[in-house]
């Protein structure tokens, strides 16, 4: 496994540099950082590697850890702390991330023999890959330093990272992407309307009624799929959703009031709380700063 991973770094760090890059492959993104400080940000439902370093993360209540070829996978999107270590300027951290494809995936599930499994799952899950699943990965990630294949062959290596990834320990949690009704679908419909309107004020019984459940039943299954409750989820969102905008220079009170705020001094205590430092002065690190507030993490 060292060896394909070594290669798979190499291949990084020829195109990324201490930064993360969304790459001409669609969907995938590579990262190379020399610098251990956390990141914030929210994953999307995909698949992040570790290829070199090692990572932590908080995803709700729970801390997560992992190193070289571990693997995070997510069926939604999940507000995430996140920091990287062990790694110094002759061996960054690296690391790669495909996001999925709903579509893609769930035409690749009807090939495949077996249903989804009825159980329900946690709505992400971590594990170390296998050596069939890093020689498709890079497969994938060759195509970076053969750009003009990358427009006749990408489909087809994507398809081949997904089909491995389906016959690995991810496969049971990956396959309730082509569940249209079980909880975890339901927990997914209401995310995706509360991303679509974190900056409104809203009563419980309105997402539980789009993810068809009673409040008791909602509260219950949202945090076991995100490991943190409703409101602390959509806090998470209105505050990463903030943290974009302060990067582009929008001061701290317009910022406040555009992501659902009343209060500008609640929402610089709650800002200051999850970053650590209040926002004008989070604001300035930020723009300095090359990928805090990506929409991946790698």
């Amino acid at each position: 496994m060292k060896d394909l991973l070594d290669q798979m770094c190499r291949r990084v760090l020829r195109h990324a540099d201490d930064k993360q890059l969304d790459t001409a492959i669609p969907r995938l993104a590579i990262g190379a950082f020399r610098q251990p400080e956390p990141t914030f940000t929210a994953v999307a439902a995909g698949v992040c590697l570790v290829l070199q370093g090692a990572k932590q993360m908080m995803v709700g209540k729970k801390m997560l850890r992992y190193g070289a070829g571990g693997c995070f996978a997510s069926l939604i999107e999940l507000p995430t702390t996140c920091c990287i270590f062990e790694m110094d300027g002759d061996k960054p951290y690296l690391g790669t991330g495909l996001t999925l494809d709903h579509e893609i995936f769930t035409a690749l599930i009807a090939d495949m023999p077996g249903a989804p499994s009825k159980k329900e799952f946690l709505g992400f899950h971590i594990e170390t890959v296998s050596r069939e699943v890093l020689e498709a990965w890079d497969h994938l990630l060759a195509l970076l330093d053969t750009p003009k294949d990358i427009p006749v062959l990408a489909a087809s290596r994507e398809r081949e990272l997904l089909y491995r990834l389906l016959q690995s320990p991810h496969g049971p949690l990956l396959r309730q992407i082509a569940r249209e009704e079980g909880r975890l679908a339901q927990i997914r419909r209401a995310i995706d309307w509360m991303r679509n309107h974190f900056d409104e004020s809203f009563p419980i019984e309105t997402v539980a009624d789009i993810a068809g459940m009673s409040v008791a039943s909602f509260n219950r299954h949202f945090r076991t799929a995100t490991s943190t409750s409703p409101l602390q989820y959509q806090k998470t969102l209105r505050l990463q959703a903030a943290r974009r905008l302060l990067a582009s220079d929008v001061d701290a009170t317009r910022t406040a009031y555009a992501v659902g705020y009343e209060s500008p001094s609640q929402f610089s205590r709650e800002y200051s709380r999850l970053f650590g430092r209040p926002p004008k002065q989070d604001a300035s690190q930020l723009r300095e700063s090359i990928s805090d507030i990506s929409s991946v993490i790698v």
